[in-house]
């Protein structure tokens, strides 16, 4: 049965979240091709990408909680989409959930409370690369707006095979 959406807080990401947020992308690193990072992370080597999405401006970090425990259920980002100036009104969005907290809808309250705060920034498009396969992730993207733009074919190598990513937009 889903909890009902009353028993999660989402806020802006802090520096105390940092060993839990840690942890939650590490589990991904490690038992998932999600993200195509291959080796785990120590709080200290993510301090940096935490410190990049400040409370304000077009890189967002937003943080779900259990209201009882203040357990990390998941956080969502807003990232630059390139390094080039010209880009600069375009950024990627990405969600982790916990594995214990699937199927609750923390992904959706997630991107719901990012793209309040970005609606007023001097931004135009969100950009979403899913690692195939992955129906749920394209769902919530779907459900917020994204459409398809095309797959990168075989882009990615993890766990000894290659893998396709998706990409999706959406206006901003």
């Amino acid at each position: 049965m889903p909890s009902e959406p009353t028993e999660v807080q989402v806020r802006p990401g802090v520096e105390d979240d940092l060993e839990a947020l840690t942890a939650l992308y590490n589990h991904y690193v490690r038992e998932t091709a999600i993200t195509f990072d291959t080796a785990i992370f120590t709080p200290e080597e993510r301090r940096p990408w935490l410190l990049s999405h400040p409370e304000d401006g077009p890189c967002r970090l937003m943080v779900a909680t259990a209201l009882d425990s203040q357990r990390i259920l998941g956080y969502a980002t807003s990232s630059p989409f390139r390094a080039k100036p010209a880009y600069a009104t375009s950024v990627e969005t990405t969600v982790y959930v916990a594995p214990h907290a699937g199927r609750r809808g923390i992904g959706t309250l997630l991107y719901k409370a990012l793209f309040e705060a970005l609606s007023g920034e001097d931004l135009h498009r969100a950009y979403a690369g899913i690692a195939q396969p992955n129906e749920a992730s394209a769902r919530l993207h779907e459900r917020f707006g994204f459409r398809y733009v095309g797959t990168y074919q075989e882009v990615g190598r993890k766990f000894g095979r290659y893998w396709d990513v998706a990409w999706y937009e959406k206006p901003l």
